[in-house]
This record gives structure tokens, sequence and C-alpha cells, in this order.
């Protein structure tokens, strides 16, 4: 413990920036949750492929605005400040969970109910994107160098942890209420609970530090705007683009889309689906911190290494098994093989982009690049695999899995080792 010792005053910002990152995820984790219940109400078409595809469409709008509020709060950060990009997103996180858990249905509103849905999401979208840099350079801003891939990997942790947040709440709203319960309107309830969380943690956020490395910069600092990344740091911007594309597909389609494939290929029933999740998601979380420490001790591109190449070769194998599963204990089992090495990637991605990257572009430079590569890969990743199933050809997609994530493999190898070479230069 005495080895992890940090100034109070640091741990009580990472604790503070951690929970709002959480909150933020859950508020984004729960559309993907709920899609299964919500879909009907405001796609009312006969086939479940049809509705899934439907309000993938939507969630891939969100995904879409991530690198427009990237731009955006990325800036703002890097010019206001870290806690001022934390506050904003925050706001409009829960701006866009109200507005879902408000929306009329299609059959009360027609038109107007799906695309309430589109523009919360959109809201929800341009949240995100700002979250993602503001907090990722936060934490690694306040965490001591010499552990700083252990206290990063909070920022993971607490990405999990929200998702895991919207996966309890699934379980305990599928024990409490019927499926017909859940379908009417029981499906709300996730969304009230998160926009009451946002407004908290809005309150919360207004009061924690600046980070030294904001703080620190001269007057005069060149201003962050999406050319200078370009013209300055465009190798670094292309690298964690591809990184940010086989990370961030492999998560969704390991826990946001699992689900789906549980269900919906597979053959278990929903609520069955929804604990195998739970149950991967609970080990997944656990090794956040545990590669992060491992990050300190051996380095970065080991860890990213280890997901960039075991995960490319674990893909196909691992969906061709799950085809012939009866069981949830080895479902769960089996999905938590490739979450294990994206752990490799997940506790240590946010640390490193921030370490490549000067403090005053860190908070877009570590933002944009990562939403637009998220936004074309993990964001249409349900659209490609749902319709690839729609059209018979399913394993085509167990192949674009490993293809996206060993991507992120070349590019790690492109990358410097930032944990000797990191532009994050106060302890």
């Amino acid at each position: 413990m005495k080895a992890l010792a940090i100034p109070r005053k640091r741990l009580v910002s990472i604790i503070g920036g951690s929970a709002g990152n959480l909150v933020e995820w859950y508020d984004w984790f729960a559309y993907a949750a709920f899609a299964i219940y919500f879909a009907p109400v405001f796609f009312p078409k006969a086939d479940p492929t049809a509705q899934l595809l439907n309000s993938a469409a939507i969630f891939a709008v969100g995904f879409v605005m991530r690198p427009i509020g990237a731009w955006v709060m990325g800036r703002f950060a890097d010019t206001r400040g870290r806690k001022a990009g934390l506050s904003l997103s925050v706001a409009l996180m829960f701006s866009g969970s109200m507005l879902i858990a408000v929306a009329p249905t299609y059959a009360t509103a027609g038109l107007l109910g799906p695309a309430t849905l589109l523009i919360a999401r959109m809201l929800q979208g341009l949240s995100l994107g700002g979250e993602y840099g503001a907090s990722a350079t936060y934490l690694s801003e306040m965490a001591p160098r010499e552990h700083r891939g252990f206290w990063a990997s909070f920022q993971y942790m607490t990405l999990c942890g929200g998702q895991l947040c919207a996966i309890f709440v699934a379980v305990v709203l599928q024990g409490f209420l019927t499926e017909a319960e859940l379908t009417a309107w029981g499906w709300r309830i996730p969304f009230v609970i998160g926009a009451l969380l946002a407004l908290g943690v809005y309150l919360l956020r207004r009061n924690l530090a600046e980070t030294p490395s904001f703080e620190n910069q001269a007057v005069d600092r060149p201003v962050s705007t999406a050319k200078l990344l370009w013209t300055e740091h465009r190798r670094e911007s292309i690298l964690v683009g591809m990184l940010s594309a086989g990370g961030g597909l492999a998560a969704y389609t390991y826990t946001s889309y699992m689900q789906k494939f549980l269900y919906n290929t597979v053959g278990f029933d929903k609520a069955t689906a929804t604990y195998i999740i739970a149950a991967a998601l609970l080990w997944f979380t656990a090794m956040q911190p545990v590669f992060g420490a491992l990050a300190d001790r051996f380095g970065r591109k080991p860890m990213l290494l280890l997901f960039g190449i075991g995960g490319a070769i674990a893909a196909v194998p691992t969906f061709m098994t799950l085809e012939t599963v009866t069981s949830p204990v080895v479902a769960a089992l089996l999905i938590m093989i490739p979450l294990t090495l994206q752990s490799g990637y997940s506790a240590n991605n946010a640390l490193v982009k921030a370490e490549l990257f000067p403090a005053h572009i860190r908070g877009l430079g570590v933002a944009l690049p990562y939403a637009i590569g998220n936004a074309m890969f993990a964001g249409t990743l349900e659209i490609v695999a749902l319709g690839l199933k729609d059209a018979g050809v399913e394993r085509v997609f167990y192949f674009y899995v490993a293809f996206v994530i060993a991507m992120a493999g070349v590019a790690t190898l492109l990358l410097p080792e930032t944990r000797e070479r990191s532009l994050i230069v106060e302890d």
C-alpha cells in the first residue's frame, strides 16, 4: 500500500473524476443494455433483427457525434481547463438521458418518438466525445509518475463499472418486472436514474481541483486547434485513431453487442444473456488495475501488444465456439478470454494517448483521434454485425473483428514506449 501512496488532494481528485466517468458511461451503455426492450416501442416491426438494426442505427449516430464533441470539448478543456471540460460533458449527458426517459413512443406520437430518441442520443454522443478526452487527460495528469499506469487505469475501470451498473440495473428490473412491463415502460427507469446521477456528478465536478499540467502552462502557449493537431502531431494522431478503432470495436463487441449475439444467435433468453455479460464484465473490471500495474513495471507497449496480437488470434475461435455453447457458465468463461486480452489495451490506452501529446493540446489530441476511430468502427459495429447476419454470412463478422484488432496491433508496433518518453512532465 505504501508503494501506491498518493497525496490526499490528488487521490480525492482521482476518485471524483472516476466517479463522474462511471456515471457518464452508465448513461451511455444504458441505451445498449435496454435496446432489446425499447426497440419494439420506437420501431414496431415484427422481425427482432430489423428492430435491433433500427436502434443500432441511432446508436451509431451517437458515435458520429462523438468526434464533434471531442473537437469542441477537447479544445474547451485545453483552453478553459480539464475541470471545466468535465463539468460541461456531464451536463450534456444529463440532458440526453432525461430526454430518453421522457421520449414519446411511436404509438403515441408517430415519428416524433424515434426523432426524440435520435436527438437525445446525439446529445449523449457530444457528451461522451468530450468526456473521454477530459477524463483521460485529467486522471493521467493527476496520477503520480511511478504508478501512473495503476491510477490511470481507473479511467477504464470506471468505464467498465458504468457498463456493469447498466447491466446490474437491467438484472434488477428483469427480476421485478415482466418482459411486457419492461417493454411498455420499465425501460425508462434506467435513464431517469442516469439523469439524476449525472446531476449529482455535475455538482461534484464543479469542486474538483485543476491539474498542475494545465495550471503550469505558459500564458503564451499555442492555441489548441484541429489544424495544429494535424500539422504538428499527425503521426501520433493517426496511430491513436488506429489503436482506438481496434480497441473500441473489441470492447463493444465483447460487452455491448455480445448481449445481443447471445440472445439473437446463440439462443439464450434475454435474462440469461444479461447475466452472462454481467459476470464477464465483473472480471473485466477487476482486470483493469492489474494490467495498469503491469504496465508500470513492464511498460505500456507489451500490454498493448498482448491485445493487438492475442486479441486478433482469439476473435474467430471465440465466436465459433460460442455458436455451439448451451451452458451460461461456459459462455461467460469463453468471453472472459478475449476480455482478459482486451485489458492490456483498456487499462493503458488513455494513459498512452495522454503521454503522447504536450499539455497545450493534450485534451484535443486524446479525444479527437479516439472519437474518430470509434465512430468509424465501434459505432458501426452493430450495423455491420446485424447486417451480415441478416444477409446470412454472419461468420464474416468474426474475421472482421480479428482484422480491426490486428490493425491496433500494427499501430502499437509503431508507437514509442511512453513510460520512458512521456510528455506529462510533472510528478
